[in-house]
């Protein structure tokens, strides 16, 4: 689930192929969002509160216009689901986390894919911007059909697409990660039963 940015909408992805937009005051739907053709595994709204996006198991992130629901772009890419998405701080960028171990940060006005970040060795399960942008985080380790995974954050240089380190220390998947609002610190929280503090810089 995600509140929009003023907090009046908050939209929920489901196992049922749909994105629902609620009315936070009222409790009522406001519209619901047909497209997907599998489960709808994370969304998340964009800076203005203009878009939508959704990540699906059909391995396709859609890009919604919030005020209408028309879809505004399909973005294909991935070659396993679409677990976490997330909008830069600016707005111009889209990044997904997938189950093909890799991030794609995608060009939100064109549609276009700016860059693929491979490092993991297992899902990523969640990505997140630094409130400056410049700093992506991700986190991963759903194991592998080899039994391998890698329960690690990687913090990755958005401008170039280098990795910047990897932060160790779980030791089961890392399923959420997310920046403090200076941008100092992340937290990463995981199937091991504990969430990890990390000094950014």
């Amino acid at each position: 689930m995600a509140f929009s940015p003023d907090g009046r909408l908050l939209a929920s992805g489901s196992d049922d192929q749909t994105v629902i937009v609620w009315d936070v005051r009222t409790g009522e739907r406001v519209r619901t969002l047909t497209g997907h053709t599998h489960w709808v595994w994370s969304v998340a709204f964009s800076p203005d509160g203009r878009l939508l996006a959704s990540g699906s198991w059909d391995q396709t992130v859609i890009v919604w216009d919030v005020r209408t629901g028309e879809r505004v772009r399909t973005l294909t890419g991935h070659t396993g689901e679409v677990q976490s998405v997330a909008f830069s701080p600016d707005g111009r960028l889209l990044a997904s986390g997938s189950g093909d171990q890799t991030v794609i940060l995608w060009d939100v006005g064109t549609g276009e894919r700016v860059r693929t970040l491979k490092g993991h060795m297992g899902s990523v399960s969640s990505v997140a911007f630094s409130p400056d942008g410049r700093l992506l985080a991700s986190g991963s380790g759903d194991k592998l059909a080899s039994g391998s995974g890698d329960n690690t954050v990687i913090l990755w240089d958005v401008g170039t697409g280098e990795r910047v380190r990897t932060l160790t220390g779980h030791t089961d998947d890392v399923n959420s990660v997310a920046f403090s609002p200076d941008g100092r610190l992340l937290a990463s929280g995981s199937g091991d039963g504990t969430v990890i503090l990390w000094g950014v810089r």
